[in-house]
């Protein structure tokens, strides 16, 4: 069999599901509708919805919109093994084929696209994404089309042929990083995710080995082949490695930098006029995807680290509302921003070892000198956050949506929903 037969087996009768993985999930899915909301009124957004004004809403618009809102603000979760924001791309094409399913069958569906997502990006390594590619729109892509078809209720040799359609519709370079095209890579995935399961539905087909024969993915994306463990052999994804929701509205490549300074902040009092310079040691990918140290818009600030070390040195927290473009017009001329530095891992050491922690170090004006490491942000399986933090990220994006407590408690059960219309005021 090839990877793609292998893996839509698997997606066809996957294992039952433990409680805790599908509590999992349903935490994801209400993270990304939070975030959907929050991204609805986002410049990206409102270009797709310019773009295709007068066509009537059908299923793979639906993914696209959605899935652009979930992913313009960069609020939305992260997910290491398929080096992409997985449930941005996922969650909004699974809803746009969901009108007839129930809440316990989209957690079901979820699970299985996110443990494609996993298979897929596990089979061609972190070299696809050092090389350019984003995750999101790429394995995403392939990944949510799996779980699309098993929505639709297709057997395995459909989902294969969904899958490998989906390879052919996979695209979107990390160069795109800090504009509103970023957002779109998300919402062009789950589109073609969709596609691509009712292109399957047709009977249309790709070859089956088209990851890893001559010209495939793996060779095209990748440069080589990478399988580490076929889908059933160890306990789900989303247990042993886990999405991971964000605590802050940016760049994932951020995150560890700023939950070191919330680590120092809760322990004493930090004074803007004491310090003198800041540095940041990042990985590599990190470093390159933070391009804008001195951000022109709220989408570069997002990208930029100097901007989200300092806000969030004044802050002492990042909500949406600092995303803005009068705060970032704000801090055009401040004079901390100029006083941060940040620097990667080398090639050398990066090849020693893949957990090297994200280091900062603030420098105060009387000599001394404040250290502090993360190897993971907030959000882990290791440091997951509280129920009172996930309620509260949705409520920060949903602050204008009257509604937003009520509908919480329900995605809270979402396993019991037997109808899944109160999700349509989350909706774009």
């Amino acid at each position: 069999m090839t990877l793609i037969e292998k893996l839509a087996q698997w997606c066809f009768t996957p294992p039952a599901f433990s409680p805790h993985a599908r509590q999992l999930a349903c935490d994801a899915i209400a993270d990304t509708l939070g975030c959907m909301v929050a991204g609805r009124n986002d410049f990206s957004t409102r270009a797709v919805l310019q773009t295709w004004p007068e066509h009537p809403r059908t299923r793979s618009l639906d993914a696209l919109f959605n899935a652009t809102a979930a992913h313009a603000i960069d609020y939305d979760d992260n997910f290491a093994p398929g080096m992409s924001h997985a449930s941005a791309v996922l969650v909004p094409a699974l809803l746009a084929v969901a009108q007839q399913c129930d809440g316990a069958q989209l957690v079901r569906a979820y699970l299985i696209g996110l443990q494609a997502q996993a298979f897929v990006g596990e089979s061609i390594g972190y070299q696809h994404y050092t090389a350019g590619w984003h995750g999101t729109s790429t394995v995403g892509c392939i990944g949510s089309a799996a779980g699309v078809a098993a929505l639709l209720g297709m057997d395995a040799a459909g989902i294969a042929r969904a899958l490998s359609i989906a390879v052919s519709l996979a695209s979107g370079v990390k160069g795109q990083f800090g504009t509103p095209l970023k957002p779109f890579h998300a919402g062009m995935a789950a589109r073609s995710a969709v596609d691509a399961a009712l292109l399957a539905q047709t009977g249309m087909q790709g070859r089956a080995d088209i990851i890893e024969c001559a010209q495939g993915f793996a060779e095209l994306y990748a440069g080589k082949l990478s399988v580490s463990a076929l889908p059933g052999e160890n306990e789900h994804v989303i247990e042993r490695i886990g999405v991971m929701p964000k605590k802050h509205p940016c760049c994932g490549s951020t995150h560890r930098i700023l939950d070191a300074i919330a680590d120092l902040q809760q322990r004493q009092a930090l004074s803007l006029d004491d310090i003198e310079s800041v540095h940041c040691q990042v990985g590599i990918a990190n470093w390159r995807n933070l391009a804008y140290a001195q951000p022109q818009d709220e989408m570069q600030a997002r990208f930029s680290m100097q901007y989200c070390v300092a806000m969030m040195l004044e802050k002492g927290a990042l909500s949406v509302t600092e995303f803005t473009a009068q705060s970032v017009r704000a801090q055009t001329d401040n004079a901390l921003m100029a006083s941060i530095s940040m620097s990667p891992w080398t090639a050398e050491q990066e090849a020693e070892s893949r957990d090297l922690p994200h280091i900062l170090t603030l420098r105060f004006k009387d000599g001394r000198e404040m250290v502090h490491s993360r190897r993971h942000a907030r959000g882990a399986l290791d440091e997951p956050f509280s129920a009172a933090e996930r309620e509260a990220k949705f409520h920060d994006c949903c602050a204008d949506l009257p509604n937003a407590g009520n509908i919480y408690q329900q995605l809270l059960q979402l396993e019991q929903q037997h109808d899944l219309g109160f999700m349509r005021e989350l909706m774009v």
